[in-house]
């Protein structure tokens, strides 16, 4: 149990509790696991500038027009482009939330043979709460009877869990995590990132609950052969770590294709440490010296809190000729400055970025090559030569 103790105030050396030494990572400024480029959020943000400069002096009169047309009694129709100027008109008022989900409410509720658009209101409706920061609404309005099937998109659960998550609601984001799974949307019952974001609540609250309820989802995963993220399997075998199973944590970073990422080799590191296998840590040290890196690479490969937990595993072993290796490749490590001083746990916590739009266009553009590839073989003359290798449109 002390070596578990030790490890875990590594993984989060700022946040000691003076008390009983225990490591929570509740503690942690925590902010959007997800970047707002990646959410959409940015280019909401700029639609909602454009929308806001072509309703100046009139947004207060359109939003009363809104109030008229939701009433009981009105028979005037909430359209399209009615509800989408609302969502970039919202102010972080409690009247304009309220306002939103009345039109919602009403557009879901219309005769659907009059909707003649295919504008998908989900993760714009998202974006709005997530960028004004309303947990408590988005979670309201998402589980609304009144407007099922309104969020019925990946995208959706994405934005609010990532909501959620980064307002420490993290009862909340399992909570929607079961609904997504129990959905299944387009057949998929484990989409990457929500369970990414699952796997991060967990870490997050770093009880063994949250331990027993993240082994049980891997069992399930597994059988339905889902292909987690990296970060997933990070988050949970930090949190597998930290609750002192680091069999479990082994397992789980073996599932890493590449086992040269920065974060994979600190958290096998302290997991054989926790074993007390430290020569097979020593290894470790030793396979990424050997590593040549151009100048411009990032060369940072260890934690130092990570280093200084195996040098205290060495000495406790009372090895003096391990004690000896470990030292010289310390030293190896600091002269090619690849001991960093970046926690772990923050490491670990880093915010997951990409383009949505680049990617979305590269996804198309895979597309549009499938269809070509596809069209020219179809009319291309078959003739009697070696067999087809497997092409991009095959796999």
């Amino acid at each position: 149990m002390a070596l578990c103790l030790k490890t875990m105030r590594f993984l989060n050396k700022p946040f000691l509790m003076s008390m009983d030494k225990t490591f929570s990572p509740s503690l942690i400024d925590v902010r959007y696991l997800f970047s707002s480029a990646a959410l959409g959020i940015d280019a909401f943000l700029r639609a909602r500038e454009k929308t806001k400069t072509l309703f100046t002096q009139i947004d207060q009169k359109f939003k009363q027009k809104m109030i008229d047309f939701t009433k009981e009694d009105s028979k005037n129709m909430v359209f399209t482009e009615d509800l989408k100027n609302m969502i970039f008109l919202a102010e972080n008022e409690d009247s304009d939330m309220d306002l939103v989900e009345k039109m919602a409410m009403k557009f879901n509720k219309q005769n659907k043979e009059l909707r003649f658009g295919t504008f998908i209101f989900g993760p714009v409706v998202m974006r709005m709460y997530h960028s004004l920061n309303r947990p408590v609404e988005a979670l309201k309005v998402f589980k609304n009877p009144e407007l099922d099937g309104f969020f019925d998109q990946m995208m959706t659960y994405q934005i609010l869990m990532d909501l959620l998550y980064s307002n420490k609601m993290y009862d909340e984001v399992k909570e929607v995590f079961e609904i997504v799974k129990a959905k299944q949307m387009m057949g998929v019952k484990f989409h990457r990132n929500t369970v990414v974001l699952v796997a991060a609540a967990c870490y997050q609250k770093n009880t063994p609950e949250e331990w027993t309820y993240l082994r049980n989802l891997w069992q399930e995963m597994n059988e339905a052969s889902h292909a987690p993220m990296r970060k997933t399997i990070t988050y949970s075998a930090a949190l597998a770590i930290n609750q002192n199973d680091p069999h479990a944590a082994i397992e789980l970073l073996a599932k890493v294709p590449k086992q040269n990422y920065v974060t994979v080799r600190n958290l096998k590191v302290l997991a054989l440490n926790q074993l007390n296998r430290p020569e097979d840590s020593i290894l470790i040290l030793k396979g990424t010296l050997e590593q040549d890196l151009p100048e411009h690479v990032n060369k940072a490969s260890f934690c130092d809190e990570v280093i200084e937990d195996l040098k205290s595993t060495i000495e406790k072993s009372g090895n003096k000729e391990m004690l000896n290796e470990f030292t010289r490749l310390e030293q190896q490590l600091i002269a090619q400055q690849r001991i960093s001083s970046q926690s772990l746990s923050k490491l670990i916590d880093t915010v997951i970025d990409y383009n949505l739009a680049s990617l979305n266009q590269q996804r198309n553009n895979v597309q549009r090559t499938d269809k070509l590839a596809s069209s020219f073989r179809y009319n291309r003359p078959q003739r009697n030569q070696y067999p087809r290798r497997e092409g991009l449109s095959d796999i």
